[in-house]
C-alpha cells in the first residue's frame, strides 16, 4: 500500500514566482515597437536551391484580358526575385517556377500566392505587395458555408455594406486589403489583421452582423494604444452581444387549453357513401335513373352559372342614374334687373370718345351750328 500524500498549500512566495513567470512570457511574446526582421539576402544562402519547384493555378475566362495587360509587370516583379512565370491562355493557367539563380526558398511560395490572388480578381497593384516580408494573404472560401443561394447572396452583400462602407471600415481597422469575389474572400495584409478578417467573414456567414465585430475591433484598437492595458485582459471592456431569437408572432408563455369532458363511448362513426344512398333511396334506383338525376343536377348548376354570367355582362349596358336638372332661378332674376337705358348711355359716350373730345356745353354747340347754317343760306 502506498503512503497517502499530503496536499501542500501554495505559499505566497510561489504565487509571486508564477506571476513573474507569466509577465516574462508576455514580454517575450510582445514584439518591441519599431523592430523589423532582417531581410533575406544572397549571403544567407550563397549556393542557392538544389531542385526546381513550381506551382500552377487556373484562372476564369473573364480575367484573361486583364492578365494579358499586366503580365509583363508580373514577370518583371518576379524576375527581381529570380522566379520565372508563364501564362497559358489556351489552358487558362498561370505557372511559376524557380531558376538556378533563386536563393530565397520562400519566394516561390509568395509567387504562388501572387498568381492565386490575380486569379481571384485582386488588382496587380495590391497583389504585388505579397512579395514583401511583412505581408501575407488569406483566401477564405465562403461558397459552402450557406446552403440557400438567396441567403448566401444577402449575407455576402451584408459583408460589403451600402456602397462598400462596411468593407472599407474593416480594411481600415485591420490594415488589410479585402476583395469579395464570387464564392471567395481574398485578404492581403499583416498576419494579425488577416486573423481578424477571417473571424469577421465567418461570423457574417453565420448570420452575425459585421457591425458587431467592427465595434469590438474599434475598442481593441483604442486599448492597444494604452501601454498599461497591453498586458491585461480586455474582456471587461469588450461588449457582449447576445443572439436573441425573436419569434415572428407574439404568443403567450402559458397557453390555456380547455380539457374535453371524458366520455367512455367512442365518437359516432361517419356515414359511408352507401349509407347515404340508402337513406335517400338512391341505392334502390336503376343505373339509368341515377344517370338522369346526375344530369339534371349538372344542368341546374350550369343554368345558374349561365344566368350569373349574363347578369354580369348586362351590367355594362345598364345606363347610370342621371342627376336631376336644377332650374337656374338666380340667372333669370339677374336678367330682369338689367338697366337698358344705362347701357344706351354708355354706348353713346363710347361713340363720342372715338370721334373726339365731347363738348363742354352741348346747348351752346347746337346754337353755333344754327348760326353757321343761316350764314350759308344768306350767301
Amino acid at each position: 500500500m502506498a503512503a497517502p500524500t499530503k496536499r501542500v498549500s501554495e505559499t505566497p512566495a510561489s504565487k509571486k514566482d508564477k506571476k513573474n513567470k507569466n509577465q516574462d512570457e508576455t514580454e517575450l511574446l510582445t514584439v518591441p515597437d519599431g523592430w523589423k526582421e532582417p531581410q533575406f539576402t544572397r549571403g544567407d544562402n550563397p549556393k542557392g536551391l538544389l531542385e526546381e519547384s513550381s506551382f500552377a493555378t487556373l484562372f476564369p475566362k473573364y480575367r484573361e484580358a486583364y492578365l494579358k495587360e499586366c503580365w509583363p509587370l508580373v514577370q518583371k516583379a518576379l524576375g527581381d526575385v529570380f522566379i520565372s512565370a508563364t501564362l497559358d491562355l489556351i489552358e487558362g493557367s498561370m505557372t511559376v517556377h524557380t531558376t538556378k539563380k533563386t536563393f530565397d526558398p520562400y519566394s516561390i511560395l509568395r509567387a504562388r500566392d501572387l498568381i492565386k490572388l490575380l486569379a481571384r480578381s485582386v488588382p496587380f497593384e495590391q497583389a504585388i505587395r505579397i512579395l514583401e516580408d511583412d505581408v501575407a494573404c488569406d483566401i477564405i472560401k465562403i461558397g459552402t458555408l450557406v446552403r440557400n443561394r438567396e441567403r448566401f447572396v444577402k449575407r455576402r452583400q451584408r459583408l460589403i455594406g451600402p456602397k462598400g462602407s462596411t468593407l472599407k471600415a474593416l480594411e481600415l481597422l485591420t490594415n488589410c486589403y479585402v476583395m469579395v469575389q464570387g464564392n471567395t474572400v481574398s485578404a492581403l495584409g499583416p498576419h494579425s489583421g488577416l486573423k481578424e478578417v477571417r473571424n469577421v467573414v465567418l461570423d457574417t456567414m453565420k448570420n452575425i452582423h459585421p457591425i458587431y465585430n467592427i465595434k469590438t475591433l474599434m475598442i481593441k484598437r483604442e486599448l492597444a494604444n494604452d501601454p498599461e492595458l497591453r498586458t491585461q485582459s480586455w474582456e471587461r471592456f469588450l461588449p457582449n452581444f447576445r443572439h436573441k431569437s425573436v419569434s415572428k408572432r407574439k404568443q403567450p408563455k402559458k397557453k390555456m387549453t380547455k380539457k374535453k369532458e371524458y366520455t367512455p363511448f367512442p365518437p359516432p362513426q361517419p356515414d359511408s357513401k352507401i349509407d347515404k344512398e340508402l337513406a335517400s333511396g338512391e341505392f334502390f334506383l336503376h343505373e339509368n335513373e341515377k344517370r338522369r338525376r346526375k344530369m339534371k343536377e349538372i344542368k341546374v348548376k350550369q343554368a345558374e352559372a349561365l344566368s350569373k354570367r349574363q347578369e354580369e355582362r348586362q351590367k355594362a349596358f345598364i345606363p347610370p342614374k342621371e342627376k336631376p336638372a336644377v332650374k337656374k332661378t338666380k340667372a333669370a332674376s339677374t336678367e330682369d334687373k338689367i338697366d337698358i337705358q344705362a347701357i344706351k348711355e354708355k354706348v353713346k359716350k363710347a361713340k363720342t370718345k372715338k370721334l373726339g373730345a365731347p363738348p363742354a356745353n352741348p346747348d351752346s354747340s347746337s346754337v353755333k351750328d344754327t348760326k353757321t347754317k343761316k350764314k350759308k343760306v344768306k350767301s
